[in-house]
């Protein structure tokens, strides 16, 4: 998915990584998302929560858009023409619909519910999107995981998984990054990491044993959770900084509620995100953005794809800026 804006923010991301950080409250921090629109102007709108300027982070979990349900027939869906990535990899999450991914390693596959799809840019890949005929309604999120430094120019890879569905009191759950109620992903991450879509029967509370180290997000996709008593509404994140052992959930309605649990260790490394480039300064964005418009071999070409490769938008004036986290009061 490309993170598609007519003048993206570039912007320096540093985790928090004090002591005062790890130790704060198990305080739940709201996240209100933003709309902006896929792949052009016209084309369907997503609930972008990560970044932004309170948090910008959670782990390496570096950005969160959320989408639907979206009815096709109506919006036209998903239709992403191939455009460029590096030093991160994407997470691709379904609840309704299918999408059909193409890349430039040569990789045809279909996106589909409860299933993932992780895609590594590493040094460079492009890749297209698009919903198929079949798909009435598509709902689901789209993540982005930011590689280290040490791992940022990898060799790019697709991965497929479909994760079981697991008992928890009071739901059920899919784990398909890194472990949760005795369950662990056989996908290998490049920074500890978790990622779980969980589903909360009608009136159920369940308590969830998780790393200390980690911070966490709950992205709430359908109905409303609490989370350690705070109501965390649909399509917002909550975030909880690292500390705690246990993550509470609640489903105080007469309907299911669904939420996709994120986490990770706090990110230790500045990174700069600009369009669909991750670096680690203003040049290596200028280089990554040439390259593309240039039609470079670094990100080779993506075949079989109808559209037209998605133009890099205009760079700013101005050198990068830093821009952190903001630490919890």
């Amino acid at each position: 998915m490309s993170a598609y804006e007519q003048a993206p923010a570039e912007t320096r991301r540093a985790a928090v990584t004090s002591r005062q950080d790890t130790v704060a409250e198990r305080r739940v921090e709201v996240l209100s998302a933003r709309e902006v629109p896929l792949g052009g102007p016209r084309a369907m709108t997503v609930r972008r929560t990560l970044p932004q300027r309170e948090r910008s982070l959670i782990g390496a979990w570096c950005f969160v858009d959320h989408y639907g349900p979206d009815a096709v027939a109506a919006t036209g869906g998903m239709a992403v023409a191939p455009h460029p990535h590096t030093g991160l990899q994407t997470a691709s999450w379904l609840f309704d619909g299918e999408i059909e991914h193409r890349d430039s390693l040569g990789t045809h596959a279909m996106v589909r519910p409860g299933e993932l799809n992780l895609m590594t840019a590493g040094r460079g890949i492009s890749h297209s999107e698009v919903s198929t005929p079949d798909t009435t309604v598509l709902r689901g999120i789209q993540l982005w995981i930011a590689l280290p430094d040490e791992h940022r120019d990898v060799a790019p890879a697709f991965r497929h998984h479909a994760p079981a569905t697991i008992a928890l009191d009071g739901g059920e759950a899919r784990v398909f990054l890194g472990t949760l109620a005795g369950e662990t992903s056989p996908v290998p991450t490049h920074t500890p990491l978790l990622g779980a879509e969980i589903v909360l029967e009608p009136g159920a509370h369940t308590t969830l044993a998780v790393d200390p180290a980690f911070e966490h997000g709950v992205l709430v996709d359908e109905g409303a959770v609490r989370v350690e008593g705070t109501l965390v509404p649909n399509a917002q994140l909550g975030h909880l900084a690292p500390g705690g052992d246990t993550i509470t959930l609640a489903n105080d309605a007469s309907h299911p509620a669904r939420l996709l649990l994120l986490g990770g260790t706090p990110f230790g490394e500045e990174i700069v995100m600009w369009w669909n480039f991750i670096g680690r300064s203003h040049e290596d964005i200028v280089a990554a953005r040439a390259e593309w418009e240039a039609g470079a071999e670094r990100f080779g070409t993506v075949h079989g794809s109808s559209g037209e490769r998605l133009p890099a938008p205009e760079l700013p004036n101005s050198t990068l800026k830093a821009r952190g986290n903001r630490k919890p009061r």
